[in-house]
């Protein structure tokens, strides 16, 4: 989608901290982290949210999603200590890029409930 932040950077005309990438994902540092370790985690692929993953092909490509977060957590040092993946969905969600992605937060006790 040409209007949508995360599908250029996915594509890299506009850059960003790559953490991780495959074909299929993307993992880059938040530009306004909310903890020591901020990433986001996306499908190279435009997906809109969560909700919107009703194909069998897409859940195949959440489960690998989840696991390339994981294995995105377990580079960055956050299995011991724990760490959170959210993927907000919708407006009240609050998802503010209308792009499948998750959050993945660590590096300092996360509070609950969240906000």
């Amino acid at each position: 989608m040409a209007d949508c932040i995360f599908c250029r950077i996915a594509t890299g005309e506009i850059p960003a901290t790559i953490v991780r990438r495959t074909p299929e994902a993307v993992a880059f540092r938040d530009l306004t982290p909310q903890a020591p370790a901020h990433v986001l985690i996306i499908p190279t692929r435009h997906l809109a949210a969560v909700r919107d993953a009703r194909e069998p092909a897409d859940q195949a490509e959440l489960g690998r999603l989840l696991q390339f977060a994981a294995e995105v957590a377990t580079e960055l040092g956050l299995d011991e200590g724990g760490y959170r993946l959210v993927a907000n969905t919708g407006k009240n969600g609050g998802q503010s890029v209308f792009h499948l992605h998750f959050h993945l937060l660590g590096g300092r006790p996360l509070g609950w409930p969240p906000g």
